[in-house]
């Protein structure tokens, strides 16, 4: 249980230096219409990595918290242990393989919106 704590506070760390580097969401002036939309592009998928980066963050942050609650390992869903395999293979995860498809089906047919996956998925 020790090396998964480790593991999650070096992603933390590792994402808290990631996410605070938004010098590449700067607006540019392109004399170029290429130019331009080669910089709207790149703009918008520093956009998407700082939002990957944040709800990665936000699930690694309450593992964190799980460990000192004593709740760690223990699915969000059906509160039955999370296999130690997919702890060390995913130290964030906050369901089992079972509750994380189900989870992922709903979110794939749309029976729950994005805040609610976010959370579900935490």
């Amino acid at each position: 249980m020790n090396d998964i704590k480790k593991a999650l506070e070096a992603k933390r760390d590792e994402l808290l230096t990631s996410t605070g580097d938004r010098e590449e969401i700067l607006i540019e002036h392109a004399a170029e219409e290429f130019d331009r939309l080669q910089q709207q592009l790149n703009r918008e998928v520093a956009i998407r990595n700082l939002d990957r980066g944040s709800t990665l963050l936000k699930q690694v942050q309450a593992a964190l918290s799980r460990m000192e609650e004593e709740t760690f390992g223990i699915c969000l869903r059906c509160d039955e242990a999370i296999p130690e395999r997919r702890l060390k293979a995913l130290p964030w995860a906050a369901y089992c393989v079972p509750c994380q498809e189900f989870i992922d089906r709903q979110r794939a047919a749309g029976a729950v919106d994005d805040d609610e996956a976010g959370d579900m998925a935490a």
